[in-house]
């Protein structure tokens, strides 16, 4: 199994849902970086459960601890180590599906990979695995800062209610997003998304949306053709969060519909002198390699799996048709919690390609 994500900006993932503990490892991040619990534990209470109606109210804290790595407030250039203990897990709505397996969930297809894993709560099929990530993904944002690069994420779409995306340089963009509970750019829509949310759950359903992500400041220069392209590792990362199923970068899909003329994005000197684009149709990458232009991609999240309705499955166990009802604490909609997510897994990418392109040495610390 792979749980290590990146190259020169490693990142390894462990643990199960309802485990006792769930973290990360980070390799190759440079000594002297800044990095406090606070920063980290920051970006983990955008993603912890029970933040609103339209979130599972499991009641996690996801309070990190830094186990390596850090010493007086910088890092050491050695392996990050960090863990959140499970708090709140209950496994008992669980053993009744144990050889059922949840429509929409990879119970079967991991009890056929593997014939022996964690049934409760998913296991490590879970999205509380993303724990790790958001921890390292505050590293790698800390470093991107370095080089000014910053990455923001927000919601476009849930079920049918769309939102407009924002100007990303706008000023106070960050704390509007945050301001609803849904992590929209427009507090009108947000309403519309989080009242779009509560009737899925009232009617004992759930609904899917989009998510838009923007790093600003990236130099040119950035992916690794031809197999390393930034844009297909930005693809990828985002294809193995939970619940995803599709990514486009830029245009994407839109671009099918129109001619080169229109799609084309025109060259030109901007008042800094620096070469820029009139449009960013191409999302901030050509051939795979970033033009300096914002990067832009979106990512489709279905509707969570778990609802509490009568669903048939099969009984593995006698080999017969069943019936049954997932209970437990359960998300209505991902998208809320998965803003932090998102904005993470680009920041990995766009951190573990800054290292192999050596924007950053191997000590921030000035000698």
């Amino acid at each position: 199994m792979s749980s290590t994500f990146g190259k020169a900006f490693q990142v390894h993932t462990w643990g199960e849902s309802h485990g006792p503990s769930v973290g990360a490892v980070i390799d190759g991040c440079p000594s002297g970086l800044e990095i406090s619990r606070e920063e980290i534990q920051k970006e983990l209470d955008r993603r912890k459960p029970g933040q609103s109606a339209v979130t599972t109210p499991r009641g996690e804290a996801d309070a990190v601890e830094i186990l390596s790595g850090v010493f007086e407030g910088k890092t050491l250039g050695t392996p990050i180590a960090l863990v959140v203990h499970t708090k709140d897990a209950d496994s008992s709505k669980y053993e009744p599906l144990r050889n059922k397996p949840r429509p929409g969930h990879a119970d079967y297809t991991w009890m056929m990979k593997f014939g022996h894993f964690d049934w409760r709560g998913g296991g490590r099929a879970s999205a509380r695995e993303t724990v790790g990530r958001v921890a390292a993904g505050a590293i790698a944002r800390k470093l991107l800062i370095h080089a000014g690069i910053r990455v923001i994420a927000y919601t476009t779409r849930i079920g049918p209610v769309v939102c407009p995306s924002p100007d990303p340089f706008e000023p106070g963009l960050a704390s509007r997003i945050e301001s609803n509970p849904v992590r929209a750019a427009d507090p009108d829509v947000a309403r519309e998304m989080e009242a779009a949310i509560l009737a899925a759950k009232e009617a004992k359903d759930s609904v899917g949306g989009v998510i838009e992500v923007v790093a600003t400041g990236v130099p040119a220069g950035l992916g690794e053709p031809v197999f390393e392209k930034l844009d297909a590792a930005i693809a990828h990362a985002l294809m193995t969060l939970p619940a995803t199923k599709g990514v486009e970068v830029g245009g994407g899909f839109g671009l099918a519909q129109v001619r080169g003329s229109e799609s084309n994005d025109i060259w030109y000197l901007n008042d800094q002198g620096k070469m820029a684009t009139r449009t960013n149709n191409s999302g901030g990458i050509l051939g795979g390699i970033s033009d300096g232009m914002p990067i832009v991609a979106r990512v489709a999240f279905k509707p969570p799996s778990s609802i509490p309705r009568p669903q048939d499955t099969v009984d593995l166990a006698t080999m017969t048709s069943t019936r049954i009802e997932v209970k437990g604490r359960h998300d209505p909609c991902v998208l809320p919690r998965a803003v932090p997510i998102v904005e993470a897994m680009v920041a990995l990418v766009l951190a573990d390609h800054a290292l192999r392109q050596g924007l950053f040495p191997r000590s921030l610390v000035a000698r």
